[in-house]
């Protein structure tokens, strides 16, 4: 038995809409039925912000996905989620303006240092969670 892997849910900002990209979201979203995705509204970043604070709860660890955050190797990744006394965590990946400074005050998280299209960075971001949950139990999908 591995290490448990938390409740996450995934607050993102605007809509997918390749189609393509829809495909490999929802594989990686059926394989990961402790990851909820949430989409809110593409609008200016306060505005962004002022509903993802509103969506959450004090019990929610809010980590904010950017490009400035620390970055982990999958491995790192995995551990950081299995050994994290998490509620509830939450990862908000901002939309095509980015975040606006009130929210960077929590934890950050980088995917990379190179900015992607929020409609890719969400499926990096479960295909992340994905790997550090075959990783956490043992499973074979990392090599």
């Amino acid at each position: 038995m591995g290490q448990s892997f938390p409740k996450v849910k995934i607050i993102a900002v605007g809509k997918v809409k390749k189609s393509w990209l829809k495909e490999g979201i929802t594989l990686y979203a059926k394989r990961l039925p402790e990851v909820e995705i949430v989409e809110i509204k593409d609008s200016n970043k306060e505005k962004e912000a002022n509903k993802l604070l509103s969506m959450i709860s004090a019990q929610d660890r809010l980590v904010v996905m950017t490009e400035y955050g620390k970055a982990y190797d999958s491995l790192t990744f995995a551990q950081w989620l299995g050994q994290e006394a998490f509620g509830s965590l939450v990862l908000f990946i901002g939309g095509p303006e980015g975040v606006c400074d009130r929210l960077k005050k929590y934890p950050m998280v980088s995917l990379s240092a190179m900015t992607f299209p929020h409609e890719i960075a969400r499926l990096l971001l479960l295909e992340q969670l994905y790997r550090a949950k075959t990783i956490l139990n043992n499973g074979s999908y990392h090599k």
